[in-house]
């Protein structure tokens, strides 16, 4: 199935279907028991930037697709998103499993990757062209326990409770189904696992990113703990950025 979307999307004839994906897949959520509750959206005027759909009050992004894969990897990122010290405050143990949702090229799934050489990086996607850019990576840094893992838009398909830590970096606010998405991660992760959003401050006029690429505090913890998550701390280390730590409660 991944292999036709491939092809169908574009991708040369030699990229072979990312590696492990299938073993971290569970078939599409279905929570209804056949009573379909009122959708959590409205519809609206889409911004600029926006889709017109609208979850909280808050606008959805319009997501950047593969094209803007090389905006992912710039070198200004180190200087201004500090990726080291992010992973470092991710207190990571060497035999954990980690989702990096939204891994895109894997910028920051390479650098878990060698932290965590007892365990595995779920680098999580929905996009075939960004998990044949990770699987090729994968394989030409000899890091067997990188396994791409093609998501859906309302679900990360991981299996249940078997993630310890899950980063999203800069991704959340483009999710289209943010309620299922978080409770889909929230049904993934252990009891008393943790869920890190990185997100730019919504708070804070001088971050020179567009208005719906940045979320506040306040907006991330009540979309959130609406999924059953409880908010731990907002690390302030970033120049900025948010760094929210969430727990599945024990």
């Amino acid at each position: 199935m991944l292999a036709a979307a491939l092809a169908a999307a574009g991708c040369q004839a030699q990229h072979t279907p990312p590696r492990d994906t299938t073993s971290a897949l569970t078939p599409p959520r279905d929570t209804s028991g056949g009573f379909r509750a009122p959708s959590p959206y409205t519809e609206g005027a889409a911004s600029a930037d926006g889709t017109g759909r609208y979850y909280m009050g808050r606008e959805i992004a319009r997501v950047m697709d593969h094209r803007g894969a090389a905006w992912l990897e710039r070198p200004e990122r180190e200087r201004t998103e500090l990726p080291a010290l992010v992973v470092e405050n991710l207190d990571l143990q060497g035999d954990e499993i980690v989702a990096d949702i939204g891994a895109g090229t894997g910028y920051f799934t390479f650098r878990i990757a060698p932290l965590v050489p007892q365990g595995r990086v779920l680098a999580v996607d929905i996009q075939p062209q960004m998990l044949s850019i990770l699987e090729r990576r994968a394989e030409e840094e000899a890091m067997p326990n990188v396994a791409p893992v093609w998501g859906a838009e309302d679900d990360p398909r991981l299996q249940t409770e078997s993630v310890d830590v899950t980063l999203i970096v800069d991704a959340y606010h483009e999710f289209f189904y943010p309620r299922e998405m978080a409770e889909a991660i929230y049904d993934a992760t252990r009891p008393g696992g943790r869920l890190v959003l990185v997100e730019y401050r919504a708070e804070d006029p001088s971050v020179p990113i567009r208005r719906l690429h940045k979320m506040s505090e306040a907006q991330v913890r009540r979309e959130l703990e609406a999924a059953g998550f409880r908010f731990v701390e907002n690390r302030d280390f970033l120049p900025q950025q948010h760094f929210l730590v969430f727990e599945r409660p024990a």
